[in-house]
């Protein structure tokens, strides 16, 4: 689990998908991931290191073109 001071962004993976005209369903089947997977990186949300390697694999980039982790500032501050 990541600690609530990060945040994962998948906003590079969708404008790769984008500039390669594909949309999270041709993600889907060419990974074959899980729709519930899909969704996960939809929202923003935490997916297992594996599953974000496989999206590499498949789409011929390393980690840092798909995926940002950011920290965020505590609110006291």
């Amino acid at each position: 689990m990541i600690p609530e001071s990060f945040r994962v962004c998948y906003d590079k993976l969708w404008r790769l998908l984008s500039s390669r005209k594909m949309k999270k369903k041709d993600l889907q089947s060419k990974t074959k991931l899980s729709s519930a997977v899909i969704a996960k990186l939809g929202k923003g949300l935490p997916v297992h290191l594996n599953t974000l390697l496989k999206i590499c694999s498949v789409l011929h980039c390393t980690l840092d073109d798909i995926v940002d982790v950011k920290a965020t500032l505590p609110d006291h501050i």
